[in-house]
């Protein structure tokens, strides 16, 4: 019955949504019910076009999240270690990161056009400052004494940064990680939006432009249960890789 608990307020909403758009207190193409989108949901999916739509949105998200994963983890370590590296792209991060990115889409489809590269483009410019800034962070809380212990033994500074500091930053690199994850599918849905084409912003655009009420809706809760999986499966994955962090470790009872 506890497991079942966090979704009482689902399953409500849900029977609210079904009752509401029953009631004809709305018109059916302003809020159609549940069961109507679920119906349209399971014909997407019979018909393989969730699948596609589905597919090229998380490539395109988890392209974008990986690259810049790599591109922004070294690079916040480097900014909280190297005072040149801080003093050239610390301006950069810090005007960029408030900067609401979206307003480089004309630049970069004029660039790059309309294409996966453009798309992935965006997720990149979004999700990474989330990571810089995770990085550089979890880098500068890095105990003092951690490090000239270390120091004091003879590690060298690659051995520094493998085994003590990267170790140490893991958790707080890890919730940037999560905070750029679902930045990385909004982003990505809503370049999908702006540049048309297939995958799930696509999809709902083309159902906008031909008044299909379900079909927007449909979009809606496709993009909210792939939003909630990855979440959840990147909660998994902190939680296998930090497995000897205090986090991981099962509260005291009284």
């Amino acid at each position: 019955m506890m497991r079942l608990a966090p979704w009482l307020s689902v399953l409500a909403l849900a029977a609210a949504w079904e009752a509401f758009a029953r009631s004809g207190a709305v018109t059916q193409f302003m809020l159609p019910a549940l069961s109507v989108v679920a119906q349209r949901m399971w014909a997407d999916a019979a018909s393989g076009e969730l699948w596609t739509n589905l597919g090229l949105t998380l490539y395109r998200s988890f392209a974008g999240f990986f690259i810049a994963a790599a591109l922004g983890i070294p690079l916040g370590v480097a900014i909280a270690r190297r005072r040149l590296v801080r003093w050239f792209f610390d301006p950069i991060v810090s005007a960029g990161f408030p900067m609401p990115k979206i307003a480089f889409l004309p630049i970069v489809t004029l660039w790059l056009g309309f294409h996966d590269v453009s798309k992935i483009t965006m997720v990149v410019l979004d999700a990474v400052f989330p990571v810089v800034t995770a990085a550089i962070a979890a880098t500068a809380a890095v105990e003092r004494e951690l490090v000239w212990s270390a120091r004091n033994l003879g590690a060298t500074e690659r051995e520094l940064l493998r085994e003590v500091v990267l170790p140490a930053a893991l958790p707080q690199i890890f919730t940037g990680l999560q905070v750029a994850l679902p930045i990385a599918l909004i982003v990505a849905i809503v370049a999908e939006m702006k540049m048309g084409g297939l995958g799930l912003g696509g999809a709902m655009i083309t159902a906008s432009r031909f008044a299909d009420s379900p079909g927007v809706f449909a979009g809606i809760l496709e993009i909210a249960i792939a939003g909630y999986v990855i979440v959840r499966l990147m909660a998994l994955l902190r939680r296998r890789m930090l497995l000897w962090h205090p986090e991981a470790l099962a509260p005291a009872t009284v």
